[in-house]
């Protein structure tokens, strides 16, 4: 089973990986323990959950100016996901991929990513493509 996703051109290198997927949105100050490499803001619905080597998949970016150096950080620890896949990213969080050569799409043609995708699908992404494909599905 092969699915094709196709978003606006994205950022960052091609990855391939596991999904992370909540309806929910997303800054890297606010909602994650950057040492420790989970969710920790209680109200998220990935609390307590690992973003490490992941493809999170979220509703939007929020936030300010400080995710773009966070995401640099995380990266350059080692306490990234692999990928952000957006319903809509801002110009923050693009800047912030950029900084940290992270892969990251959103605009996905085919509807809201938080339904398309789901936890544990195995997914590539191909940002300069505009393209995601979920190679592997549970059930399926």
């Amino acid at each position: 089973m092969t699915i094709r996703l196709a978003c606006h051109v994205g950022i960052g290198p091609a990855v391939q990986g596991v999904a992370l997927v909540a309806d929910d949105n997303f800054s890297a100050r606010y909602d994650l323990d950057r040492v420790n490499g989970v969710f920790s803001r209680p109200q998220h619905k990935l609390f307590g959950q690992s973003y490490r080597d992941v493809i999170l998949v979220l509703n939007t970016a929020k936030g300010g100016v400080a995710t773009a150096w966070m995401l640099h950080e995380m990266v350059s620890r080692d306490m990234a996901p692999k990928a952000l896949l957006l319903n809509a990213a801002n110009t923050i969080l693009a800047q912030g991929a950029a900084l940290a050569n992270m892969a990251m799409c959103d605009r996905f043609a085919d509807g809201d990513v938080t339904r398309l995708i789901r936890t544990g699908d195995n997914l590539g992404v191909d940002p300069a493509a505009g393209l995601v494909t979920i190679t592997g599905r549970e059930g399926g």
